[in-house]
């Protein structure tokens, strides 16, 4: 299910990065980034954002378009609220998206969302409401997954997708992969460093158990050759023998 949605999301993306460079007018860029944040399906934003052709609307009566695409990429019905003087008025298929990328925002600090927090958040006025929302907005489009709690008054979180990172977290996270890649340099390392000791201690090992099998040998012979010796004499009475070649 994740991996359709993903691939979804990887088509719909293509789709409008492809219109973006066939268009070369303002306004209808600015027509498509408005089609973009309606759009039902659509919860990434930041590579439609990076698009040269996007840039266009830079100085232009419609830069602010590219205001309210970076709004829906990173952040929330409450960011807009704090700058709707500057940002043009939203359309309702717009405020309801914002409003489930506000929902995906709490759950990637919290899973347990209390209802109090997330009516303030999603300037909603009642309970029957905001579970509505979560359920028909939220839960039946596949973005978030979790148990709905009357008792506790709260949302569990059991799946949220992500939403697209920041430059500043994309930063952190190039940074944290650095620091895990140094160390596990450092680690394997030392691990080939085991190895080794442990090979040189093994070749220590056999030679040192190659001189005790030789020695073994040694003593073996020793003992043979004294048993040779044994029996070319013999005692009889106390008395000993020995064979002479009286012959000359």
């Amino acid at each position: 299910m994740a991996m359709d949605a993903e691939r979804r999301q990887a088509e719909l993306i293509g789709q409008f990065s492809a219109q973006a460079a066939a268009l070369s007018s303002a306004p209808q860029l600015a027509a498509l980034v408005l089609e973009a944040t309606s759009h039902p399906a659509l919860f990434a934003f930041s590579e439609l954002l990076a698009l040269p052709a996007l840039s266009k609307l830079a100085g232009t009566q419609y830069a602010s378009s590219l205001d309210v695409l970076r709004l829906f990429a990173y952040g929330t019905l409450k960011d807009y609220k704090s700058n709707s003087g500057s940002l043009p008025a939203l359309l309702p298929d717009q405020v309801r998206k914002l409003k489930q990328l506000s929902v995906l925002t709490l759950a990637e600090s919290t899973k347990i969302l209390p209802y109090d927090q997330l009516m303030q958040e999603l300037d909603v006025s009642n309970v029957r409401e905001l579970e509505d929302f979560l359920i028909n907005e939220c839960m039946y489009s596949g973005i978030v997954r979790g148990k709905l709690d009357q008792l506790r008054r709260c949302f569990e979180v059991q799946f949220a997708a992500g939403r697209d990172l920041t430059p500043d977290q994309l930063n952190n996270m190039i940074d944290t992969l650095s620091d895990w890649l140094g160390t596990s340099d450092n680690l394997l390392h030392q691990i080939q460093e085991k190895i080794k000791w442990a090979d040189t201690m093994s070749e220590v090992n056999k030679k040192h158990q190659k001189e005790f099998e030789d020695r073994v040998e040694e003593a073996k012979k020793s003992i043979k050759k004294l048993n040779n010796l044994s029996r070319q004499t013999s005692t009889y009475g106390g008395m000993t023998t020995f064979s002479l070649n009286l012959e000359e």
